[in-house]
């Protein structure tokens, strides 16, 4: 197990509604990251729990899906109607670099792998029933959508499934949302920097792939655009496109079907 050189989690007198809190030293980061944590109740004798890591957009921060979206109201929810079985959830904040990180490695942060192998670590570290074992997935909504896709394809030795809501699929898009030039996500490999050009280089090793955007939604055209390109090469995935536009009200809804996604790769007895 990665250790850290501090890692600290709530005290759970003080916790609510199954939220937890770690902050941990990333050297990815070179300093401390956050991240909110829902951990539904009966995991306690669990091993090999599955877990979930959800990536919030520009502006936003560890506590966005929770307290934004109370995604981890609809999760216990669909638990305790047995409609999926107990995950556990990590939101961790992007590294807090601007406007937002677009979850790639630039000046000298690499928050690529703060997301791919601290947040994994920390969770380890902290909560017992996940485990070397456990199977991993990855969503996001917006520039989440494009941290979950990047990361989830490069590093799919790890996770088995990503789904993202209303992505980015292009870092030039990052344009439409931050005031930051944007040079500073340029990376050595452009390849990097585009969702399909990833996608190509790891064809043959894809976790499975859910996306969907709303029909208002300024992302619409892009895409559509990726889902015609994988259609064309092609790549199996799921594609959706729903009332609604790029907003909260649209992910707290939409991010139920990620999760109702990510349960078909799991037996009911994990």
């Amino acid at each position: 197990m990665k250790e850290f050189r501090t890692i600290e989690i709530s005290n759970p007198r003080f916790e609510n509604d199954f939220l937890r809190y770690i902050t941990v030293k990333s050297k990815n980061l070179k300093g401390r990251g956050d991240i909110c944590v829902f951990v539904p109740p009966g995991i306690e004798e669990m091993t090999a729990c599955p877990l979930v890591i959800l990536l919030h957009g520009v502006y936003g921060s560890s506590w966005s899906w929770a307290l934004s979206g109370g995604v981890h109201i609809s999760f216990l929810s669909l638990i305790k109607k047995k409609l999926m079985p107990p995950m556990i959830i990590a939101m961790p904040s992007d590294g807090l670099w601007g406007d937002g990180s677009a979850y790639l490695s630039h000046n000298n942060y690499n928050f690529e792998k703060w997301i791919a192998e601290d947040v994994p670590a920390a969770i380890k570290n902290c909560i017992p029933a996940v485990t070397d074992d456990s199977k991993m997935f990855i969503g996001g909504l917006s520039m989440g959508g494009f941290g979950a896709f990047k990361i989830g394809v490069k590093y799919h030795d790890i996770f088995t499934a990503i789904a993202a809501h209303s992505s980015i699929t292009n870092v030039q898009q990052m344009k439409l949302f931050v005031e930051e030039n944007i040079e500073n996500y340029k990376q050595e490999d452009s390849t990097e920097e585009d969702i399909f050009a990833t996608i190509l280089k790891y064809k043959e090793r894809l976790p499975a792939i859910s996306f969907d955007c709303g029909i208002t939604d300024p992302l619409l055209e892009d895409n559509r655009l990726l889902h015609q390109q994988l259609i064309e090469n092609g790549i199996v995935h799921d594609y959706e496109e729903y009332e609604g536009g790029h907003e909260w009200s649209y992910w707290q809804e939409h991010v139920i079907d990620s999760m109702l996604f990510f349960s078909r790769f799991l037996n009911r007895t994990n």
